[in-house]
């Protein structure tokens, strides 16, 4: 099973995912999506598995930056047009395997996904 690991390539949360995975010996691709985009259709199917609340990195610098209006009443759809207009708003990483979706780094879940 080859794994997608979707992210932007400097970011500290990133190069640690990468490492787990090569040191655990997970194949996977890189998707940089600050630098290639993201489209509609993966956003929504991560947003339906795993909610737009999980998936939209309200962490972050670019997010926080907003105006406030942008940032209130946020919807479902309001949370993919702001994902999409600046991917850097998306949780990273976010990885699929095997028909499963994990969003955010946490060495624990992806021992339970990869060490099985």
């Amino acid at each position: 099973m080859t794994a997608i690991i979707y992210g932007i390539k400097n970011c500290d949360t990133m190069k640690k995912a990468r490492a787990w995975l090569e040191e655990h010996g997970v194949a996977y691709d890189f998707h940089d999506y600050k630098a290639v985009g993201i489209d509609r259709a993966h956003l929504e199917q991560w947003v339906d598995k795993a909610g737009w609340e999980t998936v939209l990195n309200r962490a972050g610098t670019t997010f926080r930056k907003l105006p406030d209006a942008a940032r209130e009443n946020l919807t479902r759809e309001k949370a993919i047009a702001l994902m999409l207009g600046q991917p850097s708003m998306i949780k990273r990483p976010v990885l699929e395997a095997g028909g499963k979706l994990l969003v955010g780094f946490k060495p624990e879940s992806y021992g339970a996904e990869f060490e099985k």
